[in-house]
């Protein structure tokens, strides 16, 4: 594995002050050297070994530092000697006026900075006529600075909402409707489309400021964009000035440039430039089609072509175009060896039915390895799990044998389990695809059973279907609590099979178990004890293990060497430039831009592409801006060619759009994790993920998808402005060499078992001495306590009533949400309903006056309906979006227990009731650049959650000492918080997100204003899932909340790092992307809630050691918070050996092993 070359994006190392002196090296350590900014290297490794290896260890500073970095500096200004022509002093007095006037008119509302809106001011300056010509020579000066170009009138329309009464009411009249509704009437010809020449610079913009409500003088925001006032930002004059000297600092740098390299070629200047401006003239559309101009996005094919050309060739021509400054990190670019396919032989015979019906299906002679050794073992007796990579053609083990034993018995039934509709549609294809060339078989009844299945249908699925592919959430609502209804189905029962089994893990996958659990008791009620498991995995480290917690059987066999060949892959990391390349000062450039660029650029040269965003709103954004870019590209018709998929489409646009993937219609696709599992959507060439997805394990799942038909491609990782993203384009040797996660289930939540007890009570009556072989050494007590006891019958149990009429209705597996709000599209009067949204994020996305974006196309909310749970929208043509105004707080409100941290401390820890407050209050309209434009207020009711959690009150001996070193008191608890958060999944089962905590705002952390919104100095955490009575993953911490503390002192200070890293106190979800971290405040807030000694001497000084700006103090003390009615509770007592309860034996549990060493 090659070297990591650089320790930053810019290839040099910034020192910074370590918080104690470093104790004197044994030996000497290799000193790190500035690497010069050139094309990044390519480093050659064998396919399919990258998962696991060593973790490498990062090197502490050493002493000999290189000089600091300013941050805040401009380029360095490159000198001449060469005497300034007169054309080039004039051109610098054009660019001053140009900088001088868009500077002040950027900070107008709603005012465009067309050509002709500026030219008198700017004429009235330079004290001559404006052309054209001489702003394309300023541009080609600096053509990475200013955009120059035609751009549609409409695009520039913003509507007055948001003045006079639009600021009350909250909406809009005046706006433009699309004319390419299909179901709509068409607007009227209005003739050629005015198009206006805009002129703007894009190497930087103001940074928001806000009136002092005492001297009115612009000063900088103190709370977050969307909490703000309902106002609009002002911006000082010195920042302007500021700005406006940095500009003309880097024009005259590049002046001087451009004269040294016509020097250095013996070329007139002048005309060299004169020459190079024709290039940057624009040029209106109308007239752009014959005129062979030069394209500031490259040359890509007028036409895809069929037949793409090889990933090295296409990366190169991408590198080569004109927008490529290095955005492939040093080292960031790996090539993974094509691997040739290792076959096998079956140990039984096949019919020749099935054999022909595999060639005329998927061309299939032969077997790979993996897929003859897991169904040997399958027919031998065995349950199964294959672990191999993606794409490894694992749908055919559990396809073959059930097929087979069809044959041998027409009354089989199988059962197909999967995570997600898409995955069961696309297994229902291919699997009728298969019967369809079997004789005899062609009618037989496969079907799904799930949500959308329509109620008529089902009963003809339930009697007669020999195979139904359903999801964990039918079988938990519908089939097991109708299984009288299913008997006949459940006796003829030969294979379960769970595909996709990494997904279930934590809370989630503790519910499937237990589900699996009552499949099997039900089925053995019913005389049928031979039901084989089959699953599969992607690469985790421990499926074996995994799959016998999940089904609650021992006979397991694994089959985890890969027999399925793999072609050529290329994986890059990819880093959002600056805006000026050349200048970190001007901040990175926008994300969602330079992705929509690449994407385009990928699918113009005939390469398929799947695109991966975090989050839903993210989708519709970039699919937005790739439409942009193709119509910047004069390529509009491949607009049709790329759709987004994400959750909240109806399940007509589900299938429509998975039809199509399919089908080949589609090039590219921008998606969720809806598509991350192993969906076959075609052929797909090359994966974009946009920004880190949280975990590595989800990287490489979605690297995976690309190259399933064993031709080579693509996967490249886009890094976002954030620290974790930093963190990885910094050290992407991390993401080929961590080891792969194990996958974790707490079969002893008490929470989750009661509520499948209680299930399984009602399908059938527990026997609590017989069913503990499926529930588990807790069950005869859950029983006694939770159930009713039947006094007819000895040892049977009866479901509670407070969990009738229909247990499984008490007990979410997912925490999905009833009582969606629908979204109806009224434009033109179509009454359609766009999508559904969960009520957890309607208040967030959808409110009066808003953008909702569907599609990548912007509707206005005309109307919402929080009592009918409706909202209407109509379609409009804008280019602006809305971001909501809120504020969140998380409080404890009710102890429910109290105990000591540890026995020899007296910081207590807390645990009981939490309340989640958030108002959405008003909404700000922002343009493409997110400038505000108008800010609105809305009247929508506040969300009240509750939930369980724990918490612990800062000493007031550590405030003293954070205060006394002018450490930033907010920075320490949110590093605190995330040290012990990021450690709860090695003591308590439990997945990124199922627990969370209260993230700091750096807005609001370092204002120079007082603040009215104090927050207790306190660590808190509570359940994400599970409803106002929790998952239990709090509870469980509460138990060994001692061992975490403990555990979280000694990682936090055995981390390298200086300032705070993903290793330490910066967790990859951070909702504020890990902007207010002191990673020596959390260590003193840890130290102190132990009682350990904390050496204030060694600590750094505040903002002048730590990259952490100083502001007014937003913590005050926590008061304490008593339980029901006011009422003090006792601590809770500990035994002989210091615990306050019994840790779970390994019995009841996986063992839960620690993390790989460094």
């Amino acid at each position: 594995m090659a070297g990591l070359q650089a320790a930053t994006v810019s290839n040099q190392k910034v020192p910074r002050k370590r918080k104690r002196k470093l104790a004197s090296p044994a030996r000497d350590e290799p000193q790190v050297e500035n690497v010069d900014n050139g094309p990044a290297t390519t480093t050659s490794i064998p396919t399919k070994s990258q998962d696991g290896g060593k973790k490498p260890r990062r090197t502490k500073a050493t002493t000999n530092k290189p000089p600091m970095l300013r941050h805040n500096s401009s380029t360095k200004l490159v000198e001449t000697t060469i005497p300034w022509p007169e054309h080039f002093k004039q051109l610098s007095q054009l660019h001053r006026a140009l900088n001088l006037v868009y500077t002040f008119c950027s900070t107008r509302k709603h005012f465009a900075t067309t050509f002709e809106n500026i030219k008198s001011a700017v004429e009235a300056h330079i004290k001559r006529p404006l052309l054209i010509e001489d702003v394309a020579q300023v541009k080609a000066i600096v053509p990475k600075a200013i955009n120059f170009a035609y751009v549609n009138e409409d695009m520039l329309q913003v509507t007055i909402m948001g003045e006079e009464d639009g600021v009350r009411g909250g909406r809009a009249e005046h706006f433009r409707s699309l004319a390419e509704d299909e179901s709509g009437p068409k607007e009227k010809d209005k003739g050629e489309i005015k198009e206006l020449l805009l002129f703007e610079f894009i190497d930087g913009d103001l940074k928001r400021q806000v009136a002092d409500p005492k001297t009115g003088q612009p000063v900088n925001a103190f709370q977050h964009l969307r909490r703000e006032d309902l106002k609009l930002p002002v911006y000082s004059q010195k920042q302007m000035l500021k700005l406006i000297e940095k500009r003309n600092t880097k024009f005259t740098s590049a002046i001087n440039a451009f004269l040294n390299s016509s020097a250095a070629a013996a070329i007139d200047p002048v005309i060299n430039l004169q020459t190079e401006a024709g290039n940057y003239i624009p040029i209106p559309t109308q007239r752009r089609s014959n005129t062979p101009g030069p394209n500031r996005h490259g040359n890509p094919p007028k036409k895809i072509p069929t037949e793409r050309k090889s990933i090295p060739e296409i990366v190169k021509e991408i590198t080569e175009m004109e927008w490529y400054t290095h955005q492939i990190v040093p080292d960031g670019h790996r090539v993974f060896d094509p691997q040739p396919p290792i076959y096998a032989e079956l140990n039984f015979a096949l019919s020749q039915n099935l054999v022909n019906a595999l060639y005329n299906t998927r061309n299939i002679t032969q077997l790979y390895s993996h897929q003859a050794e897991a169904i040997n073992n399958l027919h031998e007796g065995h349950n199964v799990i294959v672990s191999t990579s993606t794409s490894s053609g694992k749908s055919l083990i559990y396809q073959i044998p059930m097929l087979h034993e069809l044959e041998k018995d027409p009354e089989s039934r199988g059962m197909y389990i999967f995570p997600t509709k898409a995955l069961a549609q696309d297994q229902r294809r291919s699997m009728k695809e298969m019967l369809s060339f079997i004789p005899g078989f062609e009618q037989v009844l496969v079907e799904t059973f799930d949500g959308d299945t329509p109620m008529p249908a089902r009963h003809e699925i339930r009697e007669n279907a020999r195979i139904i592919f359903t999801n964990p959430d039918m079988l938990h609502i519908t089939i097991l609590p109708q299984e009288n209804n299913w008997r006949t189905f459940l006796k003829n029962l030969k294979f379960v099979v769970v595909d996709e089994l990494h997904v279930y893990n934590g809370l989630f996958g503790a519910h499937v178990a237990f589900i699996m659990r009552r499949l099997r008791r039900i089925c053995a009620a019913v005389g049928n004890r031979r039901v084989k498991f089959i699953s599969c995995s992607a690469t985790v480290a421990n499926p074996e293990e995994h799959m016998k917690t999940i089904f609650g059987v021992d006979k397991v066999r694994l089959t985890d060497f890969d027999g399925s060949p793999s072609g050529r892959k290329e994986f890059i990391c990819w880093n959002t430039p600056y805006k000026d390349p050349n200048d970190p000062s001007s901040g990175r450039g926008d994300t969602f831009a330079e992705t929509a660029r690449l994407f385009c650029q990928l699918i113009l040269r005939g390469v398929r592409t799947i695109c991966f965003v975090r989050i839903r709103k993210q989708a519709e954004v970039l699919l937005g801006a790739v439409k942009a870019e193709f119509n910047a590209l004069e390529r509009s018709e491949c607009t049709a060619l790329v759709m987004g998929y994400r959750g909240g489409y109806s399940a007509q646009d589900r299938r429509r759009i998975e039809s199509e993937m399919f089908g080949g219609k589609l090039m590219g696709i921008i998606a969720t994790t809806a598509l991350e599992l192993g969906v076959d959507i075609g052929s797909l060439d090359a994966v974009i993920t946009m920004g880190f997805p949280y975990t590595i394990a989800n990287l490489r799942q979605q690297s995976g998808r690309a190259g399933r038909r064993n031709k080579d491609s693509l996967s490249v990782l886009v890094g976002d402005c954030f620290a974790t993203d930093q963190y990885y384009m910094q050290n992407p040797d991390e993401i080929f060499t961590k080891p792969n996660c194990e996958l974790q289930v707490d079969l002893t939540n008490e929470l989750v078992l009661e509520g499948h007890v209680q299930c399984a009570a009602y399908e059938m009556p527990i026997r609590a001495a017989e069913d503990a072989k499926y529930f588990g050494k807790l069950l005869p007590e859950v029983a006694e306590t939770r159930l009713l006891h039947d006094p007819s019958i000895d040892d049977f149990y009866h479901c509670h009533e407070r969990f009738r009429p229909l247990p499984s209705k008490h007990v979410s597996i997912r925490d999905t949400e009833d009582g969606h709000f629908a979204v109806v599209d009224i434009t033109h009067g179509r009454n359609v309903v766009l999508e559904e949204v969960e009520p957890s994020r309607a208040f967030f996305t959808i409110y009066e006056g808003g953008i909702f974006l569907h599609q990548g196309r912007t509707y206005l909310v005309k109307e919402f309906s929080p009592d009918s749970r409706i909202a209407k929208v109509t379609l409009v043509k804008v280019d602006w979006t809305t971001q909501q105004r809120d504020y969140t707080d998380i409080d404890p409100i009710e102890t429910e227990a109290i105990r000591r941290v540890s026995k020899g401390s007296m910081s207590r820890a807390y645990f009981g009731r939490i309340k989640v407050h958030a108002v959405v209050f008003g909404f700000f309209k922002l343009d493409q650049k997110r400038r505000i434009l108008d800010a609105v207020a809305v009247d929508n009711p506040p969300i009240d959650i509750f939930s369980k959690g724990m918490w612990l009150d800062i000493p007031r001996s550590a405030l003293e000492i954070l205060k006394s070193r002018r450490l930033n008191l907010a920075a320490g608890i949110h590093a605190a918080e995330h040290a012990i958060l990021s450690l709860m999944p090695q003591f308590v089962i439990s997945m990124p997100g199922d627990v969370r905590t209260e993230c700091k705002n750096a807005i609001k952390e370092f204002a120079k204003k007082e603040t009215q919104r104090k927050r207790p100095a306190r660590l808190t955490f509570y359940d994400a899932k599970g409803g106002a009575g929790g998952s239990g993953i709090a509870a469980k911490a509460f138990e060994f909340i001692d061992l975490l503390l403990v555990r979280a002192v000694e990682r936090v200070g055995a981390c390298h790092c200086l300032q705070g890293c993903v290793e330490c106190v910066c967790d990859e979800r951070c909702r504020e992307a890990n902007r207010v971290m002191s990673k020596a405040g959390a260590e003193v807030i840890l130290k102190t809630l132990l009682e350990m000694e904390v050496d204030v001497d060694a600590l750094p000084w505040g903002p002048d050691d730590e990259d952490v700006p100083a502001g007014i103090e937003t913590i005050v003390e926590a008061v304490e918070v008593t339980g029901r009615n006011g009422r003090k509770l006792a601590e809770q007592e500990f035994d002989e050996v210091g615990r306050v309860k019994k840790e779970k034996s390994d019995d009841e549990c996986i063992i839960i092993k620690d993390e790989p060493g460094d």
